[in-house]
């Protein structure tokens, strides 16, 4: 049984973890669980689809999945996944809703310790672990790394070629004209849809493309020139407005040593 359905969970334990380590390339198909779970990339990046959207989860990013909720995931490079998952109580906390929570140090570290601490059947150190875990986690601030999917078959077939890196460059007159609507009714689409303009879409879609690139070492310039930038300021800039840290800074924080 794949562990995804949870073999090894511990169904008296109110907060359990798991560890698992995915080579470049791997997809865990759709799934569902009967607990709340917070996954965590503590290298690499993942692209994680539910029915709200896709979620785009790089280190220092976790992605909050409600219970029951369908998803399935892929790994951007080699990723090294951490699992927490909570029973229905402890799920009502953070609500029924997909979401992209920041993981500061300590965040970090609490999470990686519950992981040791499930691990080692330390019932009574998970507990301790459990109060603070929570507390930190209700208190990170929530990230905007999600690309909502559409419905529309018009719209669909665009952003399905946004996502596929198949029209990097293409206006939105260019790809209205090849789904058969006019600029005005694909702009209303994605405002009415998606709750974003064209722009801000394909930037969100850029910008995860970037993460990946950025994640595997590739050089910032040729990841701006890549995500249709014409120099790196700007996309330097962009980055900085949606992470709140520079391609640099975050170079250096993904391919840093774990301590762990």
């Amino acid at each position: 049984m794949s562990h995804f359905r949870q073999q090894s969970l511990g169904k008296s334990w109110p907060i359990t973890a798991l560890a698992k380590d995915y080579p470049r390339g791997w997809q865990v198909p759709r799934h569902r669980h009967r607990r709340g779970q917070l996954i965590y990339a503590k290298s690499g990046v993942m692209h994680v689809t539910t029915r709200e959207g896709i979620w785009v989860v790089p280190p220092q990013r976790a992605l909050w999945i409600p219970l029951g909720m369908e998803h399935e995931i892929q790994m951007e490079g080699n990723v090294a996944v951490r699992m927490l998952y909570m029973d229905r109580a402890r799920s009502a906390l953070f609500g029924a809703h997909c979401k992209v929570l920041s993981v500061p140090g300590l965040l970090r570290e609490l999470i990686l310790s519950a992981v040791d601490a499930h691990a080692g059947k330390r019932r009574e150190r998970m507990a301790i672990l459990a109060d603070l875990l929570l507390h930190e986690l209700q208190e990170a601030e929530q990230e905007a790394l999600h690309i909502p999917v559409p419905t529309d078959p018009r719209l669909k077939s665009v952003c399905q070629r946004l996502l596929a890196g198949t029209s990097r460059v293409e206006t939105l007159e260019q790809l209205a004209a090849r789904v058969g609507a006019s600029s005005r009714t694909l702009a209303r689409l994605f405002e009415s849809e998606l709750q974003m303009s064209f722009a801000h879409w394909r930037q969100h879609v850029r910008l995860a493309r970037a993460l990946s690139q950025i994640s595997q070492g590739r050089a910032i310039k040729a990841v701006a020139r890549d995500a249709g930038y014409a120099n790196c300021s700007a996309f330097s800039s962009m980055f900085r407005r949606v992470l709140g840290i520079t391609p640099s800074d975050y170079l250096k924080q993904a391919t840093a040593p774990s301590m762990r």
